[in-house]
């Protein structure tokens, strides 16, 4: 790659969007801070940021209406009478749903492709971006910004290793990445069900860890199972009912091992699985106590 080839580095963030100039009318390619009509200002298509909790908007609103907004947001101008945020979108709702009709801006003279950078930066920083928002963004960068895992780990101050460990969430089911995203599942969660045997298997255990609130030490061991487990069919199994669920999920919790209950009529037999002798001595001293 020749210099004039590299990508471009993502800035210093917060520091390098915010000037120290006080606020005057917008103009010139890099106009500083105006206050600006709310109405002109649009969402950036495509930013990291996809998913805002509602209650956090709401105390924020009340937080504008008390105190004002104390930082502007970040925009940059449009070819229409308009600005496109790049940083504050929280700030911007928050601001819509207190009613404010005029707020403070930095006018920032960006590519599109800049602007997203910066967006990242900004949510980086500020840690407002869930797992999967993450891995979705760096990716995204890789693919259409023409980084590296160690441009993008110089740039967000991370090691390459931990830019590579996130991009890994993306290789889990769409389903249990709703789950992260939502916040059923944690980042430790999901990085263990990685591990896992198979994709359904993966699903299995995240079901398990949603309704039995495994802890991530519990979701390892079934992870650990799941690869010693022998292969099953693939035949659709007989379902349970929501009481031979509930004891699942009690013993799993008890046990932090996985645990079947094989109940016909009031008679059956439980299944304990283990990965190794250290864990069923742990299971045994649990069960003698």
């Amino acid at each position: 790659m020749t210099p004039k080839d590299k990508p471009r580095a993502l800035g210093r963030g917060l520091d390098a969007l915010l000037p120290v100039a006080p606020p005057r009318s917008p103009g010139g390619a890099d106009s500083g801070m105006f206050i600006c009509p709310i109405e002109k200002i649009v969402p950036q298509k495509g930013q990291p940021r996809q998913h805002f909790d509602a209650a956090a908007i709401d105390e924020l609103a009340q937080s504008l209406k008390d105190h004002g907004l104390l930082e502007p947001l970040v925009v940059r101008k449009l070819a229409s009478d308009k600005y496109e945020l790049i940083a504050g979108e929280r700030r911007w709702r928050a601001a819509q749903r207190a009613g404010v009709l005029e707020v403070p801006v930095v006018v920032k003279d960006v590519t599109p492709a800049r602007a997203f950078e910066l967006a990242l930066v900004e949510n980086v920083q500020r840690a407002e971006l869930n797992p999967i928002e993450l891995a979705e963004s760096l990716e995204r960068l890789l693919r259409e910004h023409g980084h590296t895992h160690e441009t993008l780990g110089d740039a967000l101050k991370k090691d390459r290793t931990t830019i590579t460990n996130a991009l890994r969430l993306l290789k889990l089911p769409a389903r249990i990445r709703r789950f992260v995203i939502d916040g059923r599942l944690s980042e430790g969660h999901a990085r263990a069900l990685l591990g896992a045997a198979d994709e359904r298997a993966m699903e299995s255990i995240a079901d398990q860890i949603v309704n039995g609130r495994l802890s991530v030490r519990q979701t390892e061991a079934l992870v650990r199972a799941s690869r010693k487990a022998p292969a099953r069919p693939d035949t659709k199994a007989p379902a349970r009912s929501a009481s031979v669920r509930d004891v699942e999920a009690r013993l799993m919790r008890r046990l932090g091992c996985k645990v079947e209950l094989d109940d016909k009529k009031g008679r059956g037999r439980v299944v304990v699985h283990y990965g190794s002798l250290d864990e069923l001595d742990r299971v045994l001293a649990l069960i003698e106590r």
